[in-house]
């Protein structure tokens, strides 16, 4: 829906409030016209009900109007008399319609200074919850949301398991698309696999106001662009999500608007200069180990490195097999009598192992490919556990679908990449038959038109033109696990519109959150740590317990002299 039909809508929604109230205005002392009056409407029906004037604001608010307008319609009831659970339950089912038999009843008596505490232990418990969920939705949607780190694409800057407060307020919060949703979700009700949200109505896109821009090189949290084939049920397999119900991702912003960004020989290059990354930040490369009498992976796995293991699997069978295909990358041989697996650098877990009696033997190489940061790298070239070591990357250019854009007319790589201009806001771009595989998602897709090539003619909105001017920014997203990392090298530019907020600080970060609950770790050194800030990382643990301590015993102690002065 647009600006204009969400207008209509608000209008219409107007004139059906004061159809089905403006005798309750009346009886309770007030002009009956003002029940048609938008916005004030509202503020007058918080007098008649006994509720504070900033109730209006709430329904205002995308999610959080769905929580508070059905407690309206109860109030609305209560200060009529209706007070009975039926009464309520009618409210409810008639989606706020009953109030139309109060205002058109021929009996109307006003509850002026009515009690307001509820009746019940029940209804303080409901009045309680609600509000607690409305003001835990506020928080989450409009400041600070919680986020867990599943993969990999950002070791060893941000590790598996890593706890997050992203905040949306640094960008400027992304208000809701979805104007019908279940608060405080994702895409999925917990635990259902049932869909959180109806397509439609969709709120036009709006953010408000923050106090910076993404600055380059810096960790964001954004909505995965390409996210439109993700599934709640296997009948919806390629459903396509609205904006704010994309799957979020979490990268290394390594290019803003305006940029140019090239990447040679792994080396990012931004703007024809070597791309300096923050203190913080490891990127990863790839490199091969030689050793001539043969790599000893159980000495490299005591170094918290990341590269992969074979092993031999004796008398396999289904059971061990589901056990260990959780932690299996690849499967080299399926003979039974030599079966062949490739796991990450801790293997296959003893609990595992020693539950399903499963026996391994380790198949050593001379020469192994390992994922190292700079600093790693020359440590173990400094040590003699290797031979030599040696930094590779991909030479060979082949056109391919593989990398964006997509087109077969491109023959750029993860380590041999671009040129290409990150686009910005009212920047104007020269398009050619060349260069519009580069561009035509974002016209097409982002930017809501009509796109069209005949005969090397462009056509956009049905006019013939070689000129195009962009409505937003967008940004260039990447791992610092590169080699691990399915980022804007695979599908491009993040458009400003699907910008999420910034990761602050980690409040919680566990080793081995994948491998079940017996095996997990707290990385005390990473507890409440700042994610974007330079220098090294400090936990700041203590000081939040010392704030905490202080702040309750602040607390009880006012509790305890409102107690006294009673």
């Amino acid at each position: 829906m647009t600006f204009f039909e969400w207008a209509i809508f608000f209008f219409i929604i107007q004139l059906l409030h004061g159809i089905g109230s403006w005798r309750l205005y009346k009886f309770a002392g007030h002009k009956s016209f003002y029940a048609f009056i938008p916005i004030y409407n509202a503020l007058i029906l918080m007098r008649i009900i006994n509720r504070p004037w900033w109730w209006v604001f709430l329904l205002f608010i995308p999610i959080i109007n769905l929580l508070i307008i059905p407690v309206i319609w109860v109030e609305t009831c209560r200060s009529y008399g209706k007070n009975s659970t039926l009464d309520t339950f009618l409210v409810l089912l008639s989606l706020g319609f009953y109030i139309y038999k109060i205002n058109y009843s021929e009996k109307i008596l006003h509850v002026k200074n009515r009690d307001l505490n509820p009746k019940s232990n029940i209804g303080e418990w409901i009045s309680s919850i609600i509000f607690a969920v409305i003001l835990a939705t506020i928080v989450h949607t409009y400041f600070i949301q919680p986020y867990i780190i599943p993969t990999g694409s950002l070791e060893k800057s941000l590790k598996v398991g890593d706890f997050l407060f992203v905040s949306k307020f640094h960008y400027g919060a992304r208000v809701p698309q979805t104007a019908i949703s279940f608060p405080m979700v994702h895409d999925t009700i917990v635990g259902t696999g049932v869909r959180s949200y109806f397509n439609k109505p969709q709120i036009p896109y709006f953010r408000l106001p923050g106090f910076e821009k993404i600055k380059r090189n810096e960790i964001v949290t954004f909505s995965w662009p390409a996210d439109t084939v993700r599934q709640f049920f296997v009948k919806e397999k390629g459903v396509k999500k609205p904006i704010d119900k994309k799957s979020n991702y979490v990268k290394r912003c390594v290019a803003i608007p305006g940029d140019t960004l090239q990447i040679i020989n792994g080396i990012i290059h931004i703007n024809g200069e070597i791309s300096e990354m923050p203190f913080r930040a490891k990127p990863i490369f790839k490199y091969t180990a030689y050793n001539s009498k043969g790599i000893s992976t159980s000495k490299l796995s005591q170094l918290d490195l990341d590269f992969q293991r074979k092993f031999k699997v004796s008398n396999i069978n289904n059971n061990k097999l589901k056990l260990i295909l959780p932690y299996t990358l690849q499967i080299l041989n399926r003979s039974p009598n030599n079966f062949i697996i490739v796991t990450g650098s801790k293997g296959i877990p003893y609990e595992v192992r020693s539950r399903g009696r499963i026996v391994l033997t380790e198949i050593s190489d001379y020469s192994l490919d390992l994922f190292l940061t700079k600093n790693e790298a020359q440590t173990i070239s400094n040590s003699n556990l290797m031979d030599s070591l040696i930094r590779n990357y991909n030479k060979v250019k082949s056109y391919n679908t593989q990398y964006f854009p997509n087109d077969i007319k491109y023959n750029w790589n993860e380590d041999n990449f671009g040129p290409v201009v990150i686009p910005k806001k009212d920047d104007l771009v020269i398009l050619n038959k060349k260069n519009l595989p580069i561009y035509k998602k974002l016209i097409r897709d982002y930017e809501k038109n009509s796109l069209t090539l005949e005969n090397n003619t462009i056509r956009i909105n049905n006019t013939t033109t070689n000129i195009y001017k962009f409505k937003q920014d967008y940004y260039w997203m990447m791992g610092d696990n590169r080699y691990r990392s399915e980022d804007s090298r695979s599908w491009g530019f993040v458009p400003e519109d699907h910008i999420v907020g910034k990761p602050v600080f980690i409040w919680m970060s566990i080793d081995g959150i994948n491998d079940g609950f017996k095996n997990w770790r707290i990385r005390w050194d990473r507890v409440f740590t700042t994610v974007n800030l330079d220098g090294e990382a400090k936990s700041y643990r203590w000081h939040f317990l010392i704030v905490l301590v202080i702040f309750l015993i602040i607390s009880e102690f006012y509790k305890r002299k409102k107690l006294n002065s009673k």
